[in-house]
């Protein structure tokens, strides 16, 4: 008998695993643990391993190294008990297209204990499709496929939600509409959601968490926030008429200042900024805008990983 899993601890812990296929290393001693009701996104550049990493979680993959726990048990010892706790999309959500979505998940619910018409209306109306539900899916929109795809996956009330690249092929609209729902998700149902997507400025605004990882490695992971704030300092563009001239009086202060088109990128603190635009205009420099000048997701990524290429 195993210990009961602590309801504190994270929903996954990934320890030191490693895959091996013949004498090639795809994923190298890598561990990372995933927090109860956040969205955590997975990023890394062509290869990094995010899929590989993901086919363990669930199952899909044998592990070569290590273990990976989901709600406590082990995916190595105690598989059927850890994947209880999962709700996956690998690639494409695949459907029945003659079916009804409602009698898509009717027959799926089928294959599960326990699950009745009133667990399959709640996540009907959770992934809001209520009033398309009974049309058949050949007629959804791609983005539609992926909300159906995800009310499948929580059938079953699972405490993780793995999305692998949930975005591709949706447009702009259907894709704010699955970053809507997922944060519904956490919020609503404390479920936890890890994605993995190329799309960095969608990861930004949709993330909680991201880790990084590079050749089958952990690079880095920290909260969406870590990565756009820079501390105490802030990143501030001055638009002015001489850039050259504002330069060489920051830089006798001592300062750390660059050109971006024709504007001053200075990191002050928020105090400082009001002191600067009077020094600007004391010196005969006229300021047209100042404004924040903080680093996206995407500049950090391409700053720790070497500007490499991403999926």
């Amino acid at each position: 008998m195993s210990a009961l899993p602590d309801k504190h601890a994270p929903i996954v812990e990934v320890d030191s695993i490693s895959k091996r296929i013949g004498s090639k290393t795809i994923i190298d001693k890598l561990s990372f643990q995933v927090p109860r009701g956040e969205v955590f996104g997975f990023l890394g550049p062509n290869g990094a391993g995010k899929t590989t990493t993901i086919r363990m979680m669930v199952g899909l993959m044998s592990i070569s190294v290590g273990d990976i726990r989901i709600g406590g048990y082990s995916i190595r010892t105690h598989f059927e008990q850890a994947i209880r706790h999962v709700g996956a999309i690998v690639e494409n959500p695949e459907m029945y297209k003659f079916l009804s979505g409602y009698n898509n998940l009717v027959h799926y619910a089928r294959m599960l204990p326990g699950i009745g018409e009133e667990r399959i209306q709640e996540v009907i109306d959770l992934v809001g499709m209520s009033n398309r539900i009974h049309d058949k899916v050949k007629t959804y929109s791609l983005g539609m496929r992926q909300r159906l795809g995800i009310a499948q996956a929580l059938l079953h009330k699972p405490s993780v939600l793995i999305l692998d690249e949930p975005t591709n092929g949706l447009d702009p609209a259907g894709i704010r509409e699955l970053r809507d729902h997922l944060r519904k998700l956490t919020r609503d149902e404390g479920i936890s959601v890890i994605v993995s997507s190329h799309l960095l400025a969608e990861m930004e605004l949709m993330c909680d968490r991201v880790a990084i990882i590079q050749n089958g490695r952990l690079v880095d992971v920290r909260l969406i926030k870590e990565y756009t704030q820079e501390g105490a300092k802030q990143r501030v563009l001055f638009e002015v008429d001489a850039p050259v001239q504002a330069q060489q009086l920051a830089q006798q202060q001592g300062l750390s200042v660059e050109i971006i088109e024709d504007s001053l990128v200075m990191s002050v603190d928020k105090q400082e900024i009001a002191a600067w635009n009077r020094r600007f205009v004391e010196a005969g420099i006229a300021v047209y805008g100042i404004r924040k000048s903080t680093k996206t997701l995407e500049d950090q990524f391409l700053e720790v990983t070497g500007s490499e290429s991403i999926v």
